[in-house]
């Protein structure tokens, strides 16, 4: 679970793309799914976003700080996508995939956050 820097942009940029796509699929006639989809495309798409940022940080704490901004995203999507699936929205098979990717995707950046926060 060490992943290059490269393989984690194009990763998250990859994760965006799943969100957009999922938010897309969703009921455009069911207003919970369409407020809760919003939600999690808003902080779906911001993961890979707050990624390169920490990656281009000019200081060891702008990474940090870029890198947590990065996990709270990641893990507000997370929360999102049970919502949606809990609520009884979207089918669980469906979203199972997607949920598995979220929960690697939070286990990378807190590995990556805890080990920069120990050099500090």
């Amino acid at each position: 679970m060490n992943p290059r820097p490269q393989d984690l942009k194009a990763r998250t940029k990859a994760y965006a793309l799943r969100v957009i796509k999922m938010y897309s699929e969703l009921p455009k006639n069911n207003t919970v799914a369409q407020v809760l989809g919003k939600q999690v495309l808003r902080s779906g798409t911001s993961v890979g976003a707050n990624y390169r940022e920490a990656a281009r940080g000019c200081s060891k704490a702008e990474f940090i700080s870029k890198i947590g901004d990065s996990l709270k995203e990641v893990e507000e999507s997370e929360y999102w996508l049970e919502l949606l699936v809990e609520s009884g929205h979207v089918p669980a098979a469906r979203m199972a995939n997607l949920l598995g990717e979220t929960r690697q995707l939070i286990a990378i950046l807190t590995t990556i956050d805890k080990r920069a926060k120990e050099k500090c």
